[in-house]
């Protein structure tokens, strides 16, 4: 194996061992909830030190910030592989399915943060979420519709955005919320789910 493969075999194999801190951070905020979570039960169940914790986190503050970095990290990926294409219809219909995977894929994260909105969100990082994902809402607007679109146009597009975050948050079949709240809609099959859900955002944007 070379310098480069051994690199990134290197980086592939930090990116897998962030990827876990995150899901054992997760399960165990939703067990303990965030306050009641220390780094060190998060370390005891990964099965490592906390110093080996800490070459990834420093604190649980970090590891939330994660959440968002990871997640706009991705949007921007998407924005910029629509930037990349011919505006058209099929184009706007990528980058719909493209973000419901991402939001699909992200529910666990988007639950955590729901729940925990009174602590999460009077951090710094809380307080600016939504200031950063307006910049990428536009980006999103402006691929789907085409630059300079009408006012209609773009309203149109910005709903169709809202509406899939909102309809997989409530229907997404693995939120634990959905099989015992009464008042939720019952869950459906998360095929059945982005399937109706593209369908009504193109619907909406078109």
């Amino acid at each position: 194996m070379d310098a480069a493969q051994t690199d990134t075999a290197v980086h592939a194999k930090r990116g897998d061992t962030r990827a876990r801190i995150q899901q054992v951070a997760l399960e165990l905020f939703a067990e303990h909830g965030y306050e009641r979570t220390s780094l060190r039960e998060i370390a005891e169940r990964l099965g490592v030190t906390k110093a080996a914790l800490y070459y990834h986190f420093k604190s649980k503050e970090d590891i939330v910030r994660s959440f968002t970095e990871d997640y706009f990290a991705r949007l921007d990926a998407l924005i910029t592989k629509g930037r990349d294409q011919a505006p058209s219809k099929q184009t706007a219909m990528e980058l719909l399915d493209g973000y419901i995977t991402i939001v699909m894929e992200s529910g666990e994260v988007f639950r955590f943060l729901e729940r925990n909105q009174a602590t999460i969100h009077g951090t710094e990082d809380g307080k600016h979420r939504f200031t950063q994902f307006r910049p990428r809402l536009k980006a999103l607007i402006e691929i789907i519709t085409g630059p300079q679109a009408p006012t209609r146009a773009q309203i149109r597009a910005a709903a169709a955005i809202f509406s899939i975050s909102m309809s997989c948050m409530v229907f997404m079949k693995d939120a634990p919320e959905a099989e015992s709240d009464p008042v939720l809609p019952h869950p459906v099959d998360q095929g059945e789910l982005r399937a109706i859900v593209l369908e009504l955002a193109a619907d909406l944007a078109s």
